[in-house]
């Protein structure tokens, strides 16, 4: 038989004391798998061992084609998105989704459409939205939505885009989360009693993005430089290329801008290696007794030196970077 309920659970900047916290308030293992997102990108990760030491639930790195199990803690593995399939994990290097991967939104999406309304949701602290589509799904299939108050997180991105998209059922200091789940697992208000919704673990496995497509907008991937498309889900707005990179409006223009400075900086490199090119050349013409074309040379040096200076001044000024635009106001 199937669990009951899945519990899962995202988090980013802050995120490491955050899950730490939670684990040691369970004072017992619930009778739930429990999935964890953290952004770690492709550095490895000690989070299992951490958590293993905070408290008595045991915690693992997610195996690509596991089944879940109650009373575990399953942690997306550096580098990949880990989903849940008919009871069963999958993990994949499939495009980045808000920049990250692993990242929450495929995780969330996933247990929406496998459990249905026994999927709980709970996004932690962290910086800009990762994890507001995935929650906004699992409400929208009947589950349970949390967020950890917004005032009571290190970095209060993430749960305040919740509280702000999402209809939630709970938002709380971090403290009463353990309870809470305790209770919801237990069946407070009413027992959720569902297989998973698929019935093989290859149903839904390439499941990372949902939403219908908008027309093609003139703006580009930061990732791969393809054509992006505009989805509306919910209240956010969402971009996604035909390769699979996924942005919210807020991630899109995070990346966008770290895009835009890689060029710059590209462009600084290109000068200096012109400035040290062109003074190497004057070195050699004036070996050979030629001044004139060394002068040349030597002044094209400084002109590339000039400029990379030029650049840099420009790469370094203050930019305007809109931090409370919601992604339903764009576009």
């Amino acid at each position: 038989m199937a669990p009951n309920r899945i519990v899962v659970i995202g988090a980013s900047a802050g995120g490491v004391a955050a899950l730490r916290a939670f684990t040691s308030g369970l004072i017992v293992p619930l009778r739930a798998p429990i999935l964890v997102v953290l952004h770690i990108g492709a550095q490895h990760s000690e989070l299992p061992a951490i958590l293993n030491a905070s408290g008595p639930t045991p915690a693992k790195h997610g195996e690509d084609g596991e089944r879940v199990t109650p009373g575990q803690i399953y942690i997306a593995p550096s580098d990949r998105h880990m989903i849940v399939v008919a009871g069963h994990l999958r993990l994949t290097r499939g495009p980045k989704v808000n920049w990250a991967r692993p990242a929450i939104d495929p995780l969330f999406r996933s247990a929406a459409e496998n459990y249905g309304p026994a999927a709980i949701g709970v996004i932690l602290t962290g910086n800009l939205n990762d994890g507001s589509l995935g929650l906004h799904e699992i409400k929208r299939r009947g589950g349970v939505a949390i967020a950890q108050d917004p005032s009571d997180a290190v970095h209060p991105d993430m749960p305040r885009s919740a509280a702000v998209q999402v209809d939630l059922d709970y938002c709380l200091p971090l403290a009463e989360l353990p309870e809470l789940l305790v209770r919801l697992v237990a069946g407070e208000g009413g027992v959720v009693t569902i297989d998973p919704l698929n019935e093989t673990p290859e149903a839904g496995a390439d499941l990372i993005e949902g939403g219908e497509f908008d027309r093609p907008i003139t703006i580009t991937c930061p990732d791969c430089g393809g054509a992006l498309r505009r989805s509306e889900i919910g209240t956010l707005t969402n971009y996604a290329c035909h390769i699979g990179h996924t942005y919210t409006a807020e991630a899109m223009a995070a990346a966008q801008f770290d895009d835009m400075e890689k060029v710059m900086r590209s462009a600084e490199r290109i000068l200096n290696e012109r400035a040290e090119f062109c003074r190497q050349m004057a070195d050699g013409v004036d070996a050979m007794g030629d001044s004139s074309d060394g002068e040349l040379w030597r002044a094209a040096s400084r002109e590339a030196l000039d400029r990379a200076y030029t650049m840099r001044e420009f790469i370094e000024q203050d930019w305007l970077t809109p931090s409370s635009v919601l992604s339903s106001n764009l576009g």
